[in-house]
């Protein structure tokens, strides 16, 4: 592992970062899998207050780079990966595996046998190379216009 690659738990203060990193990553990486139309409804954050009350009510790490926010995760309630972006200039360093891993680790520690994500068509890759599997396609509204995603889940124990 790179020894400049931090995961550390989501602080509050972390809100420009995540926010900067989500936006990025969706304009700059998955821009490739959207149009400019999908990826202009998706790649909004219209709501500060509702966008940190959703990151510090769960368990959320960030991602460091020499101490630089370079990525995010989070994971619900009911096992869902809700959020995994990484930073574009930060692509391929090992960073979403890493995040991932965290993330598994404290499913595992609350003793989840599942968890499960809704992957964007740039993220199912990746998912498929940690081993979850698609269990359906779905289409999601945002702002007028219909995303394609994939619900995927992988089983522990």
């Amino acid at each position: 592992m790179d020894d400049r690659i931090l995961i550390r738990p989501y602080t509050p203060s972390d809100i420009d970062a995540t926010i900067d990193i989500f936006l990025r990553a969706i304009r700059e990486v998955s821009s490739k899998d959207y149009s400019p139309a999908e990826i202009e409804a998706w790649a909004r954050v219209e709501d500060r207050s509702r966008w940190a009350e959703r990151r510090i009510s769960r368990p959320a790490w960030i991602a460091e780079f020499d101490r630089k926010p370079v990525g995010f995760s989070d994971l619900t309630g009911d096992g869902c990966l809700d959020m995994m972006f990484v930073h574009p200039e930060f692509q391929r360093f090992g960073i979403a595996s890493l995040l991932l891993s965290r993330v598994e680790d404290e499913a595992l520690r609350l003793g989840f046998g599942r968890i499960y994500t809704e992957a964007s068509r740039t993220a199912r890759p990746f998912f498929e190379r940690k081993g979850f599997r698609v269990v359906t396609r779905q289409i999601v509204e945002k702002r007028g216009q219909a995303l394609e995603n994939f619900l995927m889940e992988k089983f522990y124990g």
